[in-house]
C-alpha cells in the first residue's frame, strides 16, 4: 500500500510526497482511512511508528473545506504531555499541511511568555498544539473557545494520566462540542486509560498496532548493578569515559538530580547540560540546540523532558536512575540508534531494585545482559529469584538441613520439603508437653542464672 490509495486530500498527499514517504506504517494504513470516515478512535502503538502522521494527515484534509462556524478558535486541538512534544506536533502540521495557503497553528506550552501565544490566539487559528496546564490558563483568561472545534486529539494519553492532567483533560473535553471527533493515542489501553477512553468517545474503534521488536534489536542493552551510591558514581565515571561515546542521554529520577549530576559532570571535565520541567522554554530550546550543534556531549534529563527528544548523533544513554514504569524504559532507549543508526543503552541498577529489570524485561520480550567493568564488579550478590533464601544464608547456621528452606524467623515461616509448619516438625512435642519446658515466669535470668524479677506494672514504677 502507498499514500495515494489512504484516500488523502491531493495538497497534503502532495506534502507526503516532497517529504519522503512513499508507504504508510502499519498505524498509518489502518487509522487514518478510519479516521477520514469520521470515526473515533482508540489507537494503541508504540513511540516511533509513525502516529504523528495517523493522526495528522486525516485531521488536516478537514481543513482543506472552510468551516461551518464563524470565530476565532481552533478546528483542531492537539494536547500532549510535554513541550517538546508539542512542538514536535506542531512542526509535523506545517509539514504536512505546507501546501495549504493559510494554515495557521498555536503552540501554547508552558514555560514560554503569554503575550506572543495572546497574539496569536487573537487572530483566527486553525490548529492548536497544546499541553493541558497552560491550556486551561488560556482558558480560564477567556482567551480561547472551541466553538469552531472538529477534531480532538490526545497524544500520549497513558502519560498525560500518569503526569496527572486527568482533571484538566476532563475539564477541557467539557468545554469542546459533543460532535466533535475524538482520537485517542496511547501505548496501552487499559486500566484508567481505558476508562477515560470511554468517557470521551462515542462508538470508538480499537486498533492495536503490534510491538515491533526491530529497532530495539539496533540498541545494545546492558545491566550494571551497584552495591551503594559510591560504587554508582564509580560506574558512572567509567562510562562517560567510553572511547565509543560521542553523545549521550543521561536520565535522572528527579529536577534536582538532573542538575545535581550535571554539575558534577562539569566539574569532572564534561560538557554537561540539564534539562527538566522548571526550565523556562526559552532555555530548554536553546540547551537542545547546543546538543544538536554537538556542543554538549552529556544531557542530563527526566523522564517528561526527554519526550519528544530525536537527535541523531546520541550514540549511548545512561539511565542513571532506573525508570520505574517499563513503558519509560523503551522512550528512555529510544533515544539512541535513531535515524537507522546503532546505540547502546547502560542502565544502573541496585539489588533492590531488581524488580525494575523484570518488569521490563516482560515488557519488551527480551533479556538484558549483565555487564560488569574490570575493577567495578559488584561485591553483593543477588538473592536466588523468587526471593527464597537457602538454609546456608541464614545467620548462625552451621550445618545441613535437608528437605527444608528458611523463609524468615522460626515460629512462622520454616516448612520442609512437604510444605509442613513448624507444629508438624517431626520430634516435635510443643507447649508444656515438651520435655524441660518451663513457664516464663520459672525461667532463669540470662545473666544473673537466677529466677527473672518481678517486673512491676507500669503504676507501681511512677509511685
Amino acid at each position: 500500500m502507498n499514500f495515494s490509495e489512504l484516500g488523502l486530500h491531493p495538497s497534503i498527499l502532495k506534502a507526503v510526497e516532497a517529504t519522503g514517504y512513499t508507504e504508510p506504517t502499519d498505524v498509518q494504513a489502518q487509522a487514518v482511512p478510519a479516521a477520514l470516515a469520521g470515526a473515533d478512535l482508540l489507537v494503541s502503538a508504540q513511540t516511533g511508528s509513525g502516529k504523528t502522521a495517523a493522526f495528522m494527515l486525516p485531521s488536516l484534509c478537514r481543513l482543506a473545506e472552510p468551516s461551518a462556524v464563524k470565530g476565532y478558535g481552533p478546528r483542531i486541538l492537539v494536547l500532549t504531555p510535554t513541550r517538546e512534544l508539542a512542538m514536535q506536533v506542531e512542526k509535523a502540521a506545517a509539514t504536512y499541511g505546507r501546501e495549504f495557503r493559510r494554515l495557521r497553528t498555536v503552540s501554547l506550552v508552558g514555560g514560554a511568555p503569554y503575550g506572543p501565544q495572546l497574539k496569536q490566539l487573537s487572530q483566527p487559528v486553525d490548529i492548536v498544539v497544546a499541553t493541558p496546564g497552560r491550556l486551561m490558563d488560556h482558558m480560564e483568561r477567556g482567551k480561547i473557545d472551541f466553538d469552531r472545534l472538529e477534531v480532538l486529539i490526545l497524544d500520549e494519553a497513558d502519560r498525560m494520566l500518569d503526569m496527572g492532567f486527568i482533571d484538566d483533560i476532563q475539564m477541557i473535553v467539557a468545554r469542546t462540542p459533543k460532535t466533535r471527533q475524538t482520537l485517542l493515542f496511547s501505548a496501552t489501553l487499559d486500566g484508567v486509560v481505558g476508562k477515560l477512553a470511554r468517557e470521551l468517545t462515542r462508538d470508538a474503534q480499537r486498533i492495536e498496532v503490534a510491538r515491533k521488536e526491530d529497532p530495539a534489536a539496533q540498541i545494545d542493552q546492558k545491566l550494571h548493578f551497584f552495591d551503594d551510591p559510591m560504587h554508582k558514581m564509580r560506574l558512572l565515571d567509567a562510562l562517560v569515559r567510553d572511547a565509543t561515546l560521542k553523545q549521550a542521554v543521561v536520565f535522572t529520577a528527579t529536577k534536582a538530580g538532573a542538575e545535581d549530576l550535571s554539575e558534577e559532570l562539569r566539574d569532572r571535565g564534561f560538557l554537561a547540560e540539564a534539562l527538566h520541567g522548571d526550565m523556562p522554554q526559552h532555555k530548554r530550546t536553546r540547551t537542545l540546540d547546543r546538543v544538536r550543534n554537538g556542543r554538549v556531549q552529556f544531557l542530563v534529563a527526566t523522564d517528561v523532558a526527554a519526550r519528544g527528544i530525536d537527535v541523531a548523533g546520541i550514540s549511548h544513554v545512561i539511565n542513571f536512575d532506573a525508570p520505574r514504569q517499563a513503558e519509560d524504559y523503551v522512550h528512555r532507549i529510544g533515544r539512541t540508534g535513531r535515524a537507522g543508526r546503532s546505540g547502546i543503552a547502560v542502565t544502573l541498577v541496585g539489588f533492590r531494585e531488581r524488580h525494575l529489570v523484570r518488569n521490563i524485561e516482560r515488557y519488551t520480550g527480551q533479556a538484558i545482559e549483565v555487564a560488569t567493568i574490570p575493577g567495578l564488579e559488584p561485591t553483593i550478590k543477588p538473592r536466588p529469584e523468587g526471593g527464597k533464601r537457602p538454609w546456608s544464608d541464614k545467620p548462625g547456621y552451621k550445618g545441613k538441613r535437608p528437605g527444608g528452606e528458611w523463609k524468615g524467623k522460626p515460629g512462622g515461616g520454616w516448612k520442609d520439603g512437604q510444605g509442613k509448619p513448624w507444629g508438624d516438625k517431626p520430634g516435635y512435642q510443643g507447649g508444656a508437653d515438651r520435655p524441660g519446658f518451663k513457664p516464663r515466669g520459672d525461667k532463669p535470668h540470662a545473666a544473673a542464672g537466677q529466677q527473672q524479677a518481678h517486673k512491676p506494672k507500669r503504676a507501681e514504677r511512677f509511685w
